[in-house]
């Protein structure tokens, strides 16, 4: 999408400060970071949020939880917290699915 900003960020149009890249995955720190600890792991393959996915992006989903935990170990992040926002109510303002990585704090519940 060309108009999508991550797809933008993954493109190097819009600068960022990378966190990991491979051929599948872009993980970027967060300009409005809501932890000390706040990393954005994007699928390079657009998919606009969790409510797209279907049995054949099972393969996206995994590949953002795994590098998500080897982000966490690599930071050396004890403790963490995984989140997807699926849709405007849910908090998702960027419609390109993504799975934020927060830590370096103390995680409340309920989160909001």
């Amino acid at each position: 999408m060309s108009d999508c900003l991550f797809c933008r960020i993954i493109k190097k149009e819009i600068p960022s400060k990378s966190a990991y890249e491979d051929e599948h995955i872009y993980a970027f720190h967060d300009i409005n970071p809501q932890a000390p600890t706040h990393v954005l792991i994007v699928p390079k393959t657009h998919l606009d949020g969790v409510a797209q996915l279907g049995v054949k992006d099972t393969e996206i989903a995994g590949r953002l939880i795994v590098q998500a935990k080897r982000l966490a170990d690599s930071l050396g992040l004890k403790s963490y917290r995984l989140v997807f926002n699926s849709g405007a109510e849910a908090g998702q303002s960027v419609f390109h699915i993504h799975l934020h990585l927060l830590g370096g704090r103390r995680m409340t519940w309920p989160p909001g």
